[in-house]
């Protein structure tokens, strides 16, 4: 197994033209192993865990000390580093602080940088406080992109940092460009770069897997050089100064709202000072790269048990799925706006995502199905599996409990008409029985009778222990096999 850093120079060297050969001749590969990578980039390998050292959870700690007292001596720091729980010797801080002290004493000369028209954009991240919602606060960052040579300006802002705030925040950017860039440079943030020891890099496997779908090459400055990304830098800087003073907000989306409004009107289409032009008149006289026609879903995606309040646990919030999925895992996917699940790859409900603490953010229509059967049949292993064939199932089978009929004994017999015959074709008999409000499973069976002749059946083995011959498993979506399989062709 190659690590994702070799994957990625895969496809670029091939982006660049390159043959498989030349590819595995340049990166000293095997021909098979390149071309198994470019067929399928996703294969994962074990990669070795970077060193730790015993300073790592002290290294914040030495700046405040060398801050107040920038001669202080190793034997001092290793004082007070041991009142705080540091077990090591004087050996490793002399190091430390020697290396520090050579780091703060280069003072390197830059000129200024420029880049050709669509070939480079710079992203950082920013701190700007927090939000209230009720009684819980949220932090507020702002992830900011520039393109390099226009100095045209996207920001998002999150209550985030994690890989898919940071992901989903260029996807949009992306968009709002409405193209690629060649390159784009980035600072030490962990959801980028994973380990660094001078100028060899290692950046985060996710970080190249998001790039390599757009075919964008990373950089990373170099440790304490903001001049390397000084167009960001700076762009955060105005932010800062010209958009966050004398404003109020209520919530994200309003944030948003206010800052895509300043963004238009008056960052960029104000006269920038280094350039002298307005930045949108520089970037109209760039062709970025296209966008893919699919782009990845990045979103941030959980696997949650339903409990028996119908609901799962995220972000110390409960949403609600349908009362059928108790005692099941489902799919939680998220973005700032929505929180969307999902039960096999289908989409069962999606809720407006609350940033608020402790709250049950409930759809009407799931608590109108409990009320129309009793919250413990729920747990009925037979009822929740007719009621995951769709919503015609579910509206039948609340039909039938309104009506007053036995549900287990109809379920039952509705289960074995599904055996008999199969999914499509009951379902199709309960629509029939929904429209002429036929209730029951003697209307489904008489139904099925007059329309479909059963498929001859083949009877199982019979097992000792009876209840593993009433063991049945949900019907798999084969539309979603065949979703994936064109994905792939696609992507291929």
């Amino acid at each position: 197994m190659i690590d994702r850093r070799c994957v990625f120079e895969i496809h670029r060297l091939k982006d660049a033209g390159y043959s498989a050969r030349q590819i595995a001749r340049e990166l000293r590969l095997g021909r098979t192993t390149v071309r198994k990578y470019l067929a399928h980039p996703e294969r994962t390998g074990l990669s070795r865990k970077p060193k730790k050292s015993k300073l790592d959870p002290y290294r914040d700690l030495i700046d405040e000390f060398l801050k107040k007292a920038p001669d202080v001596k190793a034997p001092v720091v290793l004082q007070r580093l041991k009142q705080n729980g540091f077990d090591g010797g004087a050996t490793i801080v002399r190091y430390h602080l020697q290396k520090k002290r050579e780091e703060s004493r280069k003072r390197e000369a830059f000129i200024r940088f420029e880049s050709s028209p669509g070939k480079q954009m710079q992203i950082d991240w920013g701190h700007f406080g927090s939000l209230t919602y009720g009684t819980a606060g949220r932090k507020l960052y702002a992830l900011a992109v520039i393109e390099a040579y226009s100095r045209m300006l996207y920001v998002q802002f999150t209550h985030s940092q994690r890989q898919d705030a940071l992901h989903q925040g260029l996807i949009n950017a992306f968009r709002f460009f409405n193209g690629t860039p060649e390159e784009i440079v980035v600072d030490n943030m962990l959801t980028a770069v994973t380990e660094r020891c001078g100028s060899v890099i290692r950046f985060n496997d996710a970080f190249l897997d998001f790039l390599r779908v757009f075919k964008i090459v990373p950089h990373a400055c170099n440790i304490r050089a903001p001049h390397e990304k000084g167009k960001i830098e700076k762009s955060i800087h105005y932010l800062r100064q010209n958009f966050w003073p004398l404003r109020s907000f209520t919530d994200l989306d309003n944030v948003q709202g206010q800052v895509d409004q300043w963004r238009d009107a008056v960052c960029n289409v104000r006269i920038h000072q280094t350039t002298g032009e307005r930045p949108l008149d520089r970037f109209s006289r760039i062709n970025l790269r296209p966008l893919p026609s699919l782009l990845p879903d990045c979103r941030e995606t959980a696997s949650l048990l339903v409990h028996q309040d119908f609901a799962v646990r995220f972000d110390d919030n409960s949403y609600t799925a349908p009362p059928w999925t108790t005692g099941r895992h489902i799919t939680l996917k998220t973005d700032q706006v929505t929180v969307t699940l999902y039960h096999k790859q289908k989409q069962i409900a999606a809720h407006h995502r609350s940033w608020e603490r402790k709250q049950r953010i409930e759809l009407p229509a799931h608590q109108e199905q409990v009320k129309k059967l009793h919250r413990k049949l729920w747990l009925d292993r037979d009822i929740a599996l007719l009621s995951s064939l769709g919503q015609e199932a579910l509206d039948y089978l609340a039909a039938i409990a309104e009506t007053r009929l036995p549900i287990k004994k109809n379920v039952t017999r509705l289960l074995q008409l599904k055996d008999q015959y199969d999914v499509s074709s009951l379902i199709g008999a309960i629509k029939k029985a929904l429209e002429y409000k036929a209730y029951g499973a003697d209307y489904i069976e008489n139904i099925l009778h007059q329309e479909k002749t059963p498929p001859k059946q083949h009877l199982p083995v019979k097992l000792k222990k009876h209840e593993l011959n009433d063991i049945r498993l949900p019907e798999p979506s084969l539309a979603d096999y065949d979703a994936y399989i064109l994905k792939r062709r696609h992507e291929e």
